[in-house]
């Protein structure tokens, strides 16, 4: 045991005045009356003991009172086990704000509760001088200051993790040597190796709040549909993937799938550990505005991610506009099919505003290409649309062809000498791995029949050949331009070249060149820790001459001016630090809705499983000896594991609480250990 302040043991001279009273203390004789008549009267006899007995209680009790009373200013303590003598200027801590704290570790108290309150209480370990750093303020605070910004701490749905909050309180001004961080510590958020990176002259204290409770939680890690468009007044079926993120199964769990404000499907299902489960339904979009859509789960107690927000928009028809002169095969292939809005046009005579807006441009059998075609062209690539060149057979224009080759970066490229005679060679089998050909080839039990063609258009073997022919040269090549993607046949599709466009393979090749061209900006749902999110503008809003344009998200009462950038018909902006719900949001400019965007809680942090104390220090090991564990379900606060282990044990409360007792002693003994009245002797006269 030592004592902080030894020098106020000279107090302990104050024992003498007690003493000194109980010495020197006069008692004054007492009259005795007593007559001659009268009975005599009976009465109790106080002998000197009892006197002495009392007032040497009396004496104790007021010596103790002062001795405590001296100690509680002396203020001794236990030593620590480890000894750390330098006083701490500065702290930090780091409360793990992340979603996955809202997890409970009781019926009435979740992770981060416990972690707040454990942080609140640090600075009973420090002196009041002593100030705190936190990772979102640029200052450090008093310890009361802290105190009041703990209490306001709220869960984030895009909060840091917790090490780089920790790596940030190691750089610059708000540097600290002790730094203690709180959280659940998620296995799949918080890698160990990452430890390597801190400063190993800072002590760092990790304080996982979560223990070893055993947890179910089922959460919508994906929804996706089995078409990329969406139709209308069509059935479409959805795929709902669920995962358990607890360390538990999750059993006979309700699901429930709302399409706008009806409910579409309802379900029972058992989850099993680290096996999704993905259920397959039908459901309609009616009419061609968004549908918000969301997924409730009813499971408990974990709930922070029990509903999944998504959008379901229409997909708009893919403008297809085929360049050549008379009849094509692909006119009756694509003005058939209500997903394409299918226009023809004359070279000569096309409107290259009409060539600009198409999604997909099919260029086929022209002899030569203009100057004004190959312009129009390079722009609709450089905006993200598609272009399909297939070749003529005459050689008059190779030369306009090679121009255009190299405004959109096709090539090398070599032509097949004038005057050969086709020579028709088959087509290699595609790949099933090939995802453009996903669902095209069944089951077969024999080798496909491919169509025979004779290129006159070669190019060097790449691996951005959708088909080849067997000898390896390329059929069909695609090749990226600007933002879009340019698609060369190798042959005409005249059927002295190639019998391509009678094959079966016709139909779904040209469609998904057409679907490929369509660029869905906006996804069905963005997470709120997603960063940058770009989404397309209508051109009205995108050219809107209003004074200020200011793009907006809003929710309910609350609206968020994020960082934006257009351009292009092309916005992007970053989600706002203050945006921690998920839900709907509208995207507005000057009062009108542009987009609704669904945000929802990284799927990360529903998988629960964390790192408890006793894994945590045996990872850390000796290899980290600055990194050390405390484990806040014992029922012992950090605060005092941290006083008694590095700071001592501080006694003065039981000094106080000794002193009190010692007064309480000396006011009981006065009151209730009375002197029986003095002896009333009397005597018969003689």
């Amino acid at each position: 045991m030592a004592l902080a302040y030894p020098w106020f043991l000279l107090g302990l001279l104050s024992l003498a005045v007690p003493i000194a009273i109980h010495l020197f203390e006069l008692r004054r004789p007492k009259r005795v009356l007593f007559t001659n008549v009268g009975f005599i009267k009976e009465v109790k006899l106080v002998t000197a003991r009892q006197r002495k007995l009392k007032q040497l209680l009396v004496l104790i009790a007021r010596i103790g009172f002062l001795t405590f009373l001296v100690l509680m200013f002396v203020q001794p303590y236990i030593l620590a086990p480890v000894e750390d003598n330098k006083v701490q200027s500065q702290v930090g801590v780091v409360v793990d704000t992340s979603p996955s704290m809202q997890a409970g570790i009781s019926d009435d108290q979740s992770l981060f509760e416990q972690a707040v309150k454990q942080a609140r209480e640090l600075p009973t370990a420090y002196p009041v001088t002593t100030n705190f750093s936190l990772p979102a303020l640029a200052q450090p605070q008093s310890s009361a200051a802290y105190q009041v910004i703990i209490d306001k701490l709220s869960i984030s749905g895009q909060g840091n993790s917790v090490l780089s909050d920790l790596l940030r309180l190691q750089r610059g001004v708000r540097r600290t040597e002790q730094a203690f961080v709180f959280s659940d510590f998620q296995k799949n958020s918080f890698p160990i190796q990452s430890l390597n990176k801190l400063d190993s002259t800072q002590h760092v204290f990790l304080v996982p709040v979560g223990g070893n409770k055993e947890l179910h939680n089922a959460f919508v890690d994906s929804v996706w549909l089995n078409d990329a468009f969406v139709r209308s007044n069509t059935d479409i079926l959805l795929n709902i993937r669920l995962k358990s993120g607890g360390n538990v199964a999750v059993n006979d769990c309700q699901v429930k799938l709302y399409v706008g404000e009806k409910q579409a499907a309802v379900f029972r299902t058992s989850i099993p550990l680290e096996k999704p489960v993905t259920t397959t339904m039908r459901v309609r979009v009616d009419g061609e505005q968004l549908t918000q859509c969301r997924i409730e789960l009813e499971d408990y107690p974990v709930v922070f991610d029990n509903t999944f927000y998504f959008t379901l928009q229409p997909s708009p028809k893919i403008k297809v506009l085929d360049v050549a002169t008379g009849a094509t095969a692909t006119r009756q292939l694509y003005a058939n099919e209500p997903l394409f809005l299918y226009e023809a046009a004359k070279p000569g005579s096309s409107d290259y505003r009409q060539v600009e807006e198409a999604n997909l441009i099919v260029l086929q059998g022209q002899e030569r290409v203009d100057a004004g075609l190959r312009e129009s062209l390079s722009r609709v690539v450089q905006r993200g649309g598609s272009v399909v060149i297939v070749p003529p057979a005459g050689v008059a224009g190779r030369a306009s062809y090679d121009q255009l080759f190299k405004i959109l970066g096709v090539g090398p490229v070599q032509w097949e000498k004038a005057g050969a005679l086709p020579v028709l060679r088959e087509v290699a089998v595609p790949s099933v791995q090939n995802p453009f050909f996903k669902d095209v080839f069944g089951t077969q039990n024999r080798q496909p029949v491919m169509p025979k063609a004779s290129p006159v258009l070669s190019w060097s073997r790449s691996g951005a050949d959708i088909m080849r022919m067997r000898d390896g040269d390329g059929f069909l090549g695609s090749y990226s331009s600007g933002k879009g993607t340019v698609y060369l046949f190798s042959t005409p599709f005249d059927n002295t070249y190639s019998d391509f466009t009678q094959h079966a393979l016709f139909v779904p090749v040209m469609y998904r060149l057409a679907m490929q061209s369509y660029q869905r900006q906006q996804q069905p749902a963005y997470w709120l820790n997603q960063g940058t999110i770009a989404v397309n503008v209508a051109e009205e809003v995108a050219t809107a001459k209003e004074a200020e344009q200011v793009f907006k998200l809003s929710k309910d009462s609350s609206t968020f001016i994020p960082s934006q950038r257009l351009q292009a018909g092309m916005l992007r902006f970053d989600v706002p630090a203050e945006m921690r719900e998920p839900g709907f949001y509208n995207l507005t400019s000057n009062g009108r809705i542009v987009a609704t965007i669904a945000f929802n809680f990284d799927k990360r942090e529903s998988e629960l499983a964390a790192y408890s104390a006793d894994e945590l220090r045996q990872l850390v090991g000796a290899n980290h000896p600055n990194i050390h564990v405390y484990d806040a379900s014992t029922g012992k606060s950090v605060a005092a594991k941290y006083r008694a282990e590095r700071v001592g044990t501080p006694l003065w409360q039981y000094c106080l609480w000794a002193a009190l007792a010692c007064l309480l002693t000396e006011v009981l003994l006065l009151r209730f250990f009375r002197q029986p009245k003095a002896v009333e002797a009397t005597a018969v006269a003689a």
